[in-house]
């Protein structure tokens, strides 16, 4: 798909987006190697799954307890929920809206706690 601008079938060009931004996250963390990830884009990222997180749709990430919290980016102009806050990098919120725990330990507030709590039963 290198060079293309199709996306496979039933799913928008977000989702490609966010294919793209998760997963070279999912390469880059492990080799411990920093690669950034546009706000603009993971803003959008994370606009989407958390609209799309209880619509009943076929999902490909992992489910997380996102409910009863509110996030807030501290690197973009971005939050969404209600409850407790947890803020950090839009980058580390994008990774956990999509299953991945990897950017857990960059996000903070009064609900961090909590929500790692509720990741270790999860």
């Amino acid at each position: 798909m290198i060079g293309s601008r199709r996306h496979n079938v039933g799913i928008t060009p977000l989702e490609t987006m966010i294919d793209l931004l998760v997963h070279g996250q999912d390469i880059a963390i492990p080799l411990q190697r920093d690669l950034p990830m546009p706000p603009d884009a993971a803003t959008a990222g994370a606009t989407r799954l958390w609209s799309t997180r209880s619509t009943g749709k076929a999902r490909v990430f992992a489910d997380v307890p996102l409910d009863g919290f509110r996030f807030t980016a501290t690197d973009a102009e971005w939050s969404s929920g209600s409850g407790p806050e947890v803020r950090g990098p839009i980058s580390a919120i994008l990774l956990l809206f999509s299953g991945r725990r990897a950017g857990l330990s960059r996000l903070e507030g009064d609900g961090a706690g909590e929500l790692r709590r509720r990741l270790a039963h999860a």
